[in-house]
């Protein structure tokens, strides 16, 4: 069908003239970069921004006149989602994103102008998404039943979707993985006279090392059938069903006492109004005198309060529902909603811009299998965004992952 039949009169020229003025928007933001240098070329057109030849340098090529419009009323949601169009790229998309986080005060002015009027209907598209027990289940299915196949894609053989720990140089994302792994059993002190209790999956794999390597037993639940049925299958083949169950249950439905619990970058996904909640259920779960090792991806606490009510590119797109907490809003929610205690704290996020380097790069390896199943060019796009989104955040250090060892007494 001919859309352009069924355009209003003058629909063409007030949408060139809009773009007209986003343009205008947009470049005089880039006039007052100053980190770094970022040159833009539209047709016959190159520009330089900000200090060309020092500090990180990227280029972006502006391939439809809706780019403008897109970011001065969409803000980075709009950069993303024009991304995804494919209105525009960029020779590398990390760096370029690094660049805008370096320039964060002067790109705010995109964010707290015009793309405001946006903001209230995302807000009430995330509101939508909240976590009650099937709202919990929507959000998830959402991202993580994507589809086991797309996901073993990009993932190492342990098929850790988290935060992996480069201790040593030239090491691989599955030695990585395990380093992880092991750094988490070794602050819990694992053996085989623990009953471990994890919140949240994924597909099993610190369960499998856990229990393999380190001889206990382990509980773990999760809330997505894909990852539940792939956990299962991966239990059965490695002969670890005596010592492992996997369930299909709500962390909030949980019963029983272990002496040790886990929860790696679980938390992230139940949005900050259920931050009490999840403290008081794992504390009821945690044996006095027990530990818990809770992985979180952290934002900087002086940015928290702003972020949790903003719905960025990751809640609009990725992980609906979600929040990213601050070290002190976990500490505060889990003050008063238990008795838990920190008692060791490690901030590995500079791992996670590595992990991250490594799934795109795996991502972007195998788009030929990521279309044979079946996904759209717009998705292969909006997750190539997502991934260089998230690996500028934790490269500038906008991000943090946080893994924080929580003690209850035995008098509790």
């Amino acid at each position: 069908m001919n859309t352009t039949a069924i355009e209003p009169p003058g629909s063409t020229a007030r949408a060139g003239a809009l773009d007209a003025l986003a343009r205008r928007l947009v470049i005089g933001r880039l006039e007052a970069l100053r980190r770094g240098g970022v040159y833009l070329s539209e047709g016959h057109e190159d520009h330089a921004f900000g200090t060309p030849g020092a500090g990180l340098q990227a280029s972006l090529t502006v391939l439809d006149p809706a780019f403008y419009s897109e970011i001065a009323f969409g803000g980075s949601v709009g950069a993303g989602e024009s991304y995804m169009l494919g209105h525009w790229k960029a020779n590398d998309l990390t760096t370029l994103l690094r660049l805008m986080l370096r320039n964060r005060d002067v790109m705010e002015g995109l964010e707290t102008g015009v793309a405001r009027l946006t903001d209230p209907l995302r807000r009430v598209a995330h509101w939508m998404h909240r976590n009650t027990r099937a709202g919990s289940r929507r959000n998830i299915a959402a991202h993580y039943d994507l589809g086991n196949d797309f996901f073993e894609l990009f993932l190492d053989e342990t098929l850790m979707y988290s935060c992996a720990l480069f201790t040593r140089p030239q090491m691989s994302l599955a030695e990585a993985s395990v380093a992880k792994l092991d750094a988490v059993c070794a602050k819990l002190d694992l053996g085989p006279a623990d009953h471990v209790l994890e919140i949240g999956t994924g597909w099993g794999g610190f369960a499998l090392h856990a229990a393999s390597r380190y001889g206990c037993r382990v509980t773990t639940t999760t809330i997505s059938p894909s990852q539940y049925e792939r956990a299962c299958e991966r239990v059965r083949e490695a002969g670890l069903s005596d010592r492992i169950t996997v369930l299909l249950e709500d962390y909030r439905d949980l019963g029983g006492r272990y002496s040790k619990l886990v929860s790696i970058e679980m938390i992230e996904a139940i949005g900050h109004d259920h931050f009490e909640e999840y403290f008081r259920c794992a504390a009821a779960r945690l044996a006095p005198g027990g530990r818990m090792l809770l992985q979180s991806i952290t934002i900087a606490d002086h940015h928290y309060r702003r972020a949790r009510g903003e719905v960025d590119f990751i809640k609009r797109h990725i992980f609906p529902g979600c929040c990213i907490p601050s070290v002190s809003a976990l500490a505060q929610a889990m003050a008063e909603a238990s008795d838990l205690r920190i008692v060791h704290l490690e901030d590995i996020g500079p791992h996670y811009a590595t992990t991250l380097a490594c799934w795109r790069e795996n991502f972007l390896a195998r788009l030929e299998e990521v279309r044979a199943l079946g996904y759209p060019e717009t998705f292969i796009r909006m997750w190539e965004f997502y991934l260089c989104y998230c690996e500028a955040g934790f490269a500038e250090r906008a991000l943090g992952n946080a893994q924080m060892v929580l003690a209850r007494d035995f008098l509790s």
